[in-house]
């Protein structure tokens, strides 16, 4: 596989990044729980490092396949990256497209496979040799499609929106022949495409869904087929994927004890995950509507996927590498990342690419009428100078506003979280933008390590430093500054960091305060919301304080153990 056809591959990722948002908003089918788009995100993953191991790249797919979208994508994608030249692409898209079908037990047209069969379909009518020229053609097939589902599922027609996985394959298809055909210039924005069939109508209920949403790999142990048959007494929604000597399953089910005590009897269970479908369609269903201005910020302040979907905030991911997972930091369970790290694992964090962070400035700009970018500070990336660069290209009506906040961590995710509270209160972006910057000047934050060793080994701190400070037990505390992370005192147990943190807290607040204050935690999550926290409601008791994992973009660097405070006056 050549460069440029390895390339295309991922530019499809990085599309599906960009709006994997939208994709959530308008999820409806089979359950209204607004995940579609994280599931495609998280499961097209792997894709991403294709240049390394093809092979191994199909069976990270499926391990990494999450909900009934990413698995039945997953499977798609076992065959259609098996494509090597554009000659080989309807060869690869016939396996896909079958691969896909075979997956799912009750298979429905409306849903992406509609988009699979399209796909397997134009290229067929295509001489081979001539796909790279024909891909408008192509896109246009799929483009006709998508719009189709519409009326193929009553669901889709109550809401009035086109099936967020079908279009989520689109949105990626439409990438990956683009960059093939060499047309890399602006892509023609999601939002125009299917105009009116992105917005769910207001007269759109949920009204009936399963209590769990499960995905688990199972390595059978002498299980039949009637065996696979009977999942169904146990669930809906069911996906069953063989690979190798394990198999992917996924299903919607009220009683997950049960389920799980038939897995096990089934074989031994590799993964098990569990998502409480009731609090995601009630979340899906309370969402913000509407906005003075849309907030954008850097996932590596500490903002959850779920602080953003409530909030109708845009985080933009930097990648973790720990172990054998490779995932957007908001992504990544923060438990299995302290777990790999404490095993003597190597931890590391990547920017998103140039080209994946335009897509998102773009995604922004065609879904709002304005959009305030509370960066990460320039100091510890080029974000930057990246948007800047791009909004002075793009951005003519100047709609993007960009703020270099010299945050990271906690104060920038307290940044971005108080905005996005005040821009719900206010017609004003222009009053959002003020708020914005006088929050930059008065928000503080201290984060306290608890072992340098990580810090070493990433290069923040020498080894010999950090062997004589662990030796020592010293525990560095530390405030990200515009002009980098600066230590600010040291301590030697966690006694000392609380008489630090609270002396400094006084010093800038007092007790009758009505603060914002973001505690946040690693691997320590219990201690901090006993210890921690408690002690904070009894010295600030008119604040609020949100507790929340720390950013993993900073855990990587500081470590298992690590803490941190950020508080915001009230301005």
């Amino acid at each position: 596989m050549n460069h440029d056809f390895s390339k295309a591959f991922v530019v499809g990722v990085e599309r599906v990044a960009a709006w994997s948002d939208l994709l959530d908003l308008i999820n409806v089918f089979p359950v209204a729980d607004g995940d579609t788009g994280r599931n495609l995100l998280v499961t097209l993953g792997p894709i991403r490092n294709i240049e390394t191991d093809p092979e191994r790249i199909i069976s990270n797919l499926l391990m990494s396949a999450r909900g009934n979208s990413g698995i039945i994508a997953a499977r798609f994608f076992s065959g259609f990256l098996t494509a090597d030249s554009p000659e080989s692409i309807p060869r690869a898209a016939r396996l896909g497209r079958d691969l896909a079908w075979k997956a799912v037990r009750s298979p429905r047209k409306g849903t992406m496979l509609d988009i699979f069969d399209a796909l397997a379909e134009i290229t067929e009518k295509t001489t081979p040799d001539r796909i790279t020229e024909s891909s408008p053609d192509v896109i246009d097939h799929l483009q006709h499609a998508v719009h189709a589902t519409t009326e193929k599922l009553s669901r889709l027609r109550e809401a009035n929106v086109v099936d967020s996985g079908a279009l989520g394959m689109f949105i990626y298809l439409d990438g990956f022949f683009t960059c093939l055909s060499g047309r890399m210039g602006p892509f023609r924005p999601i939002t125009s495409i299917f105009e009116n069939r992105l917005e769910i109508r207001t007269s759109f209920h949920e009204t009936g869904q399963k209590h769990y949403c499960i995905d688990m790999v199972l390595k059978p142990e002498n299980v039949t087929q009637e065996d696979i048959n009977r999942l169904s007494e146990y669930g809906d929604s069911i996906v069953v994927v063989p690979e190798d000597d394990f198999f992917k399953i996924h299903l919607h089910a009220d009683d997950k004890d049960a389920v799980r005590e038939k897995m096990e009897s089934m074989g031994s269970l590799v993964k098990w995950s569990e998502e409480d479908l009731i609090t995601q369609v009630r979340n899906f269903q309370s969402r913000q509507k509407t906005q003075s201005i849309h907030i954008m910020t850097d996932a590596a302040g500490s903002v959850t996927r779920e602080d953003a979907a409530h909030l109708e905030m845009t985080l933009l991911d930097s990648y973790i590498t720990a172990g054998d997972q490779s995932l957007p930091e908001t992504s990544f369970a923060p438990h299995d990342l302290y777990r790999i790290m404490k095993q003597g694992e190597k931890a590391s964090t990547s920017q998103a690419s140039d080209f994946e962070r335009h897509q998102h400035y773009q995604s922004a700009l065609a879904q709002y009428d304005q959009v305030l970018y509370l960066c990460v500070g320039s100091f510890y990336t080029g974000n930057y100078d990246i948007a800047t660069d791009w909004k002075k290209k793009n951005d003519p009506e100047n709609r993007f506003t960009i703020i270099d906040t010299g945050a990271a961590s906690g104060r920038l995710g307290l940044l971005a979280l108080s905005t996005a509270m005040h821009a719900n209160k206010t017609d004003d972006p222009d009053e959002v933008k003020e708020f914005a910057r006088h929050a930059v000047d008065r928000c503080q934050e201290y984060l306290f390590v608890d072992c340098l060793k990580y810090l070493a080994r990433g290069g923040r701190t020498s080894k010999t430093s950090a062997f004589f400070g662990d030796m020592l037990h010293l525990k560095p505390v530390v405030t990200p500054t515009a002009e980098g992370a600066k230590k600010v005192a040291m301590a030697r147990n966690q006694k000392d960091q609380l008489n630090i943190l609270f002396d400094r807290m006084h010093a800038a607040l007092l007790p009758e305060s009505t603060a914002l204050i973001l505690l946040q935690y690693t691997d320590n999550p219990e201690w901090v919301a006993a210890t921690v926290k408690k002690r904070m409601e009894t010295e600030f008791p008119s604040s609020t304080i949100m507790i929340r994992p720390l950013s993993l973009t900073s855990g990587v660097h500081t470590g298992p153990g690590t803490w941190a405070v950020a508080f915001l006056p009230a301005l």
